[in-house]
């Protein structure tokens, strides 16, 4: 299994979304990082996905993006594959 890492405010209907989603239908755990008060967290997330929302969403080293873009994937078939690694 990949590790899953998800970036995350408190106050984020999509973040809990996406929580719920891979512990519910998937089956996956995953490490959640607060980056609410954290400003070098937040400034390596958007370094690293090019994005300013959260969740933002990485399989491994690699970033999937927000929670439509990993459900997105999921309806293509392509999501299964990442979290198995």
């Amino acid at each position: 299994m990949a590790k899953v890492r998800i970036f995350t405010t408190p106050a984020c209907g999509y973040c809990v979304a996406a929580k719920r989603f891979l512990t519910t239908v998937k089956h996956m755990e995953y490490e959640e990082i607060d980056v609410a008060y954290d400003p070098a967290q937040r400034s390596w997330l958007v370094e690293a996905s090019g994005q300013h929302t959260v969740p933002q969403i990485f399989i491994g080293e690699r970033s999937i993006g927000g929670y439509t873009d990993m459900r997105a994937l999921d309806a293509q078939g392509q999501l299964d594959p990442l979290l198995q690694g």
